[in-house]
Parts: C-alpha cells; sequence; structure tokens
C-alpha cells in the first residue's frame, strides 16, 4: 500500500494527469480543427475546437489514460457527407489526431534532448520527468489510436481502401470490437506488438532529432 500511494507513486501520478490534461484535448483538438477546414463545422459547433480537458473527456478513457498511458476521449462528431469525398476527407480528419501527438512527441523530443544538455539540478529531473512522459503518452495514443479497427482512428483511415459498405458494417460492432481491444490490452496480449510499434516511433523520434545532439556537443 506505502508503494502505491507512496511520494514516488503521487509525483508520476500528478505528471501523468498534467500530460492527460494536454495530450487529449490536442488530440481531439486537431479531429475538429481538420474536419472544420475540410468543410465539416459540426464539431467545431458542438465546441470541440477546443483545448479545454472538460469538453472532450470520456470517465473511462481518461482513467485508462491515467492508470495506463493509453485511453481515449469522446468521440468527435463528423458528418462525412459534408466532405467534398467523404472517405479522404473521414481518412484526413481521423489521422489529424494521431499526427497532433505525434508533432506534440517530436517537439517534446527536441526539449527533453536540449534540457538533458542544458540543466541540472531537482527543477530539471521535474522537466525532464514531464517531458519524457509527454513523449510516452503521445507516442502510445498515437499508435493505440492507428489500430486499423473501429472505432479507432485507424479504421478510418483504413476506409481509404476498403468498400465503404464493408466498413461500415464492420461499425455496426464497434462497442463489441473496442471491448475485445480493451481485454486484448488488460490481459496484455497487445503488448508486444504494441510496443514493438511505439519503440520504432521513439527510435523514429530519435533519429529526427540528432541536429540538437550534434549542436550541443558542438558546442
Amino acid at each position: 500500500m506505502n508503494g502505491l500511494l507512496g511520494p514516488g507513486a503521487l509525483y508520476l501520478f500528478a505528471i501523468r494527469a498534467l500530460v492527460t490534461l494536454i495530450v487529449i484535448p490536442f488530440h481531439e483538438s486537431a479531429h475538429a480543427l481538420v474536419s472544420w477546414l475540410l468543410g465539416d463545422p459540426t464539431a467545431k459547433n458542438a465546441g470541440r475546437l477546443s483545448l479545454n480537458p472538460l469538453r472532450h473527456f470520456d470517465p473511462v478513457g481518461t482513467v485508462c489514460m491515467l492508470l495506463g498511458g493509453v485511453g481515449w476521449a469522446r468521440p468527435v462528431g463528423v458528418q462525412p457527407y459534408r466532405f467534398r469525398n467523404p472517405k479522404v476527407g473521414m481518412a484526413v480528419s481521423a489521422a489529424a489526431g494521431p499526427m497532433s501527438n505525434l508533432l506534440l512527441a517530436y517537439i517534446c523530443m527536441i526539449l527533453y534532448k536540449a534540457a538533458v544538455y542544458a540543466t541540472n539540478g531537482a527543477a530539471a529531473g521535474v522537466v525532464l520527468d514531464f517531458l519524457w512522459l509527454m513523449i510516452s503518452m503521445n507516442t502510445s495514443l498515437a499508435v493505440f489510436n492507428l489500430l486499423p479497427v473501429p472505432p479507432f482512428d485507424g479504421s478510418r483511415i483504413f476506409l481509404l481502401f476498403l468498400p465503404q459498405r464493408t466498413y461500415f458494417r464492420a461499425m455496426r460492432y464497434e462497442r463489441v470490437i473496442m471491448a475485445v481491444v480493451l481485454l486484448l490490452v488488460l490481459t496484455g496480449l497487445l503488448d508486444r506488438p504494441l510496443s514493438f510499434c511505439v519503440n520504432a516511433v521513439w527510435q523514429g523520434l530519435d533519429t529526427g532529432t540528432l541536429f540538437v545532439d550534434a549542436l550541443f556537443r558542438g558546442l
């Protein structure tokens, strides 16, 4: 019990909570923004083009995010018929969420490497822990949401390569599929493939920010 409620655990939970307050609204607002830019104001009119966390949080998904680093928010409403090309519009607006997380992760990787070279002391440790969790949770959320099954964003991207009838037939079983995926996550059966993908993203972020290492080592 002391381990679960000790200073270290509470410290980690506090940082994870702060990161969650940033990551989920950023992800969902990206969906809303791109949908609006592509001609569908549904999410904007519903108040989802906002960084206010309360407009996006799903109770269960938020708890999963806080405890396990992977979760979900309330779905952003989309009206495909408002797009010039519904399938492309759905795919692009869906991709906006995970791409926003990867962008945040990339920025935080740059800041993390810069902070490693430029800071020291206790305050530096807090900054590094925050940035590390920002990278970790953003990459995990991006990978998780790119699963090519409903209701995840990846399914709407995958729609580009499927007959529309097949996709909407699968959507009928969205809740069942979601329950199965959650079961696989909770039992650890998805750990290996998800970890492989997350590690690949980490490697890409590290490679894409080698210029930061070169810059500071050259000073």
